[in-house]
């Protein structure tokens, strides 16, 4: 009951914001929170659990550093690139947690998912294939509770 108030209370702070919360039309956006709210629920594969501070924490960093390593490789001609492919094993297997998994390492940069491959393992576009990337995904992987 708890996780359908805060989905509910979510959907319904996002209607605030749209609609820079006109009081004129708080019975329409609560129907339309109550049938978001609905609506992901029916429509939801399965829950995922986050360590969603440990995350943010982990993500923030990432984006960071990535940021700054790609700058530096950028305007120096000594960091050379070696861009490849990296076959992931997801211990998550197909499904939402999975799919958070791939969001999440979107966002890092020098990481980019691309698909999967013939046996169902996520296949990752890397800048610099002598970088672990495999153990960056494990580890933000840990943090993903499927």
């Amino acid at each position: 009951m708890r996780a359908r108030a805060v989905r509910f209370a979510g959907f319904f702070g996002l209607w605030l914001v749209l609609s820079d919360a006109a009081v004129a039309g708080l019975p329409f956006g609560l129907l339309a929170a109550g049938l978001a709210c609905w609506a992901s629920l029916r429509l939801s594969p399965g829950a995922v659990r986050l360590d969603a501070s440990r995350l943010l924490a982990r993500v923030t960093r990432q984006v960071m550093l990535g940021g700054v390593d790609i700058a530096v490789r950028a305007f120096n001609p000594r960091l050379p690139l070696r861009p490849g492919l990296l076959a992931y094993a997801s211990a998550h297997g197909a499904g939402p947690a999975r799919d958070v998994l791939a969001a999440v390492a979107s966002l890092s940069p020098g990481a980019l998912p691309a698909g999967l491959d013939a046996a169902g393992h996520m296949v990752v576009h890397t800048l610099d294939t002598a970088q672990d990337t495999a153990a960056d995904l494990a580890a933000t992987e840990a943090l993903i509770h499927g």
